[in-house]
């Protein structure tokens, strides 16, 4: 499932892409015919991401509201604008466009990610391209035409004159009220990427304290605070030297201001380069490395039976909130 850093990367891109324009709302899967005809024809005015969701507002009140779940992904096609917040191919303000041979080259020095789960790979090349924007962000095959033929289940294409949005398996997708909007925004916990003020702050601390769950429930718990996913919170929880297992009403204010502090830190990270970067200091050779190679970006994920980096220690995988949590037991004690 995507995690936060992934949502606020595909809002950007609409907001690069979209915002401004009149749109073309279709469903070719028919599964969302009805909310495409409330919203076919009008300016997008807003692209907004809180966690894991995102928000498009469209004139006259109408809302898009859409979680991607497990399975939802979205697709970009056409002339690509890079949002000049976020790093593609170390490219940003800039646009994807269709070069004179179709063909495109790659600076040797471009690290690109062995296993494509980001978008370092995804829209910088310089041609006209496909786009998928999900947890996993990959450069798909040139087009023939725009907008493309529709491929698979798609249930909203998004349209303007030079740009296709596509998008596949979401796990909601509605047209919402104002009102309505609001009343999903007050489930949600506070996102930094949107506002990390002490205000913000103090909110995430006041319902994180009061959980007598595992600190290791809290973090995933959307109300609590939104964005974090399975891999923020094993990284997080080892950069905190926290044992999973403790009861959040057992830890100090200090753990709980330290936890805001570092999800904001990771989060401005991940969004401007695209990658779950929970190693910190990587230079020159270690930071290229990190780009191409998950298990060189992070310290617990994806390790188990293998010994933690810091102390030596076989990192354990437990089943905690129906998924899985690895975790270093010297670390984190």
């Amino acid at each position: 499932m995507p995690e936060g850093h992934s949502v606020h990367r595909i809002a950007r891109q609409f907001d690069a892409n979209f915002v401004g324009t009149a749109v073309e709302v279709t469903s070719p899967q028919g599964r969302f015919a009805q909310g495409a005809a409330l919203l076919n024809g009008r300016q997008m005015l807003a692209a907004r991401a809180v966690g894991k969701q995102m928000f498009l507002e469209f004139e006259q009140q109408h809302w898009l509201r859409v979680h991607l779940g497990i399975y939802g992904a979205w697709d970009f096609a056409g002339e690509v604008r890079v949002h000049p917040s976020i790093q593609i191919h170390g490219i940003s303000n800039a646009q994807v466009k269709l070069g004179q041979t179709g063909e495109y080259s790659r600076a040797d020095s471009v690290a690109v990610d062995r296993e494509a789960e980001d978008s370092v790979t995804s829209i910088g090349a310089p041609r006209r391209t496909r786009v998928r924007m999900a947890e996993e962000d990959r450069e798909r095959d040139d087009l023939e035409g725009f907008p493309p033929e529709p491929r698979g289940q798609v249930r909203v294409r998004l349209l303007n004159e030079t740009v296709c949005a596509d998008l596949r398996g979401p796990t909601a997708c509605e047209v919402l009220t104002p009102a309505e909007v609001e009343a999903v925004l007050d489930r949600l916990g506070p996102d930094p990427a949107n506002d990390s003020s002490p205000a913000e702050m103090q909110r995430f601390i006041e319902r994180a304290q009061k959980k007598k769950t595992p600190i290791g429930l809290v973090l995933m718990d959307q109300s609590v605070v939104a964005g974090i996913g399975n891999i923020y919170r094993a990284e997080m929880l080892f950069r905190a030297q926290l044992n999973p297992h403790t009861p959040a009403n057992s830890l100090d204010r200090s753990v709980f201001e330290e936890l805001w502090r570092d999800w904001a830190h990771l989060l401005e990270i991940g969004i401007e380069v695209g990658q779950m970067m929970t190693i910190d200091g990587l230079e020159g050779d270690a930071y290229t490395r990190a780009l191409i190679d998950r298990d060189e970006r992070h310290w617990v994920y994806k390790f188990e039976g293998q010994p933690c980096k810091r102390c030596g220690a076989n990192i354990v995988l437990k089943e905690m909130g129906n998924r899985k949590l690895d975790w270093c037991p010297g670390c984190q004690r």
